[in-house]
């Protein structure tokens, strides 16, 4: 990674947990039952991850969940296998500001939404994925365990490397239908 890459973190870092200290939001353990509405983030380069991705959104709407999916193309453009319905958007590196906040009013309507759970699918740890998990106003935020990611999450999850997105979704819904059994 370069300066310019780390200097770019540092200031991303300051502004996010700057923009943190002044959220409120309604915090709240929730089973993936008692949830009504589910926010997706995930890094949509790999074709594969995607079709995982459109798959695990079906099963959510099958249990009668309200689902909104965003994702991250860390290339300059968004991919023609991408599709744009009214539970995805995307958005891509062009799309960030200097320190890699997004910029878009998709993200920022994201951000506001009150959701039940936030499930930030992002393994492969991209800045901009973690500024929208960050400073969202979901309930129950679940994320990757990563040092120091304690602030953003409430629940964060062990182990993906080189396990890959599929892996890491099963142990999403491990622990989310864990939550159900103690509720």
């Amino acid at each position: 990674m370069g300066l310019i890459n780390n200097m770019k973190n540092t200031f991303g870092n300051y502004f996010l947990r700057k923009e943190m200290a002044s959220l409120k939001r309604e915090r709240s353990f929730l089973s993936i039952d008692d949830a009504k509405t589910i926010g997706i983030l995930f890094e949509a380069s790999d074709k594969e991850e995607f079709e995982l991705i459109k798959k695990y959104v079906l099963y959510l709407r099958e249990l009668k969940k309200k689902v909104k999916v965003i994702g991250y193309f860390s290339g300059g453009e968004t991919p023609a296998f991408t599709y744009s319905k009214l539970e995805y958007d995307f958005f891509s590196k062009k799309d960030l500001s200097w320190y890699n906040k997004p910029r878009d009013k998709f993200v920022s309507n994201f951000i506001q939404e009150d959701y039940d759970i936030l499930i930030d699918l992002n393994i492969h740890n991209h800045f901009a994925l973690r500024y929208i998990a960050g400073i969202s106003k979901a309930r129950f935020k679940v994320g990757r365990h990563k040092e120091g990611d304690d602030h953003i999450y409430d629940l964060m999850i062990e182990g993906t490397d080189g396990k890959g997105m599929k892996y890491f979704m099963r142990q999403v819904d491990t622990y989310l239908i864990m939550l159900n059994k103690k509720n």
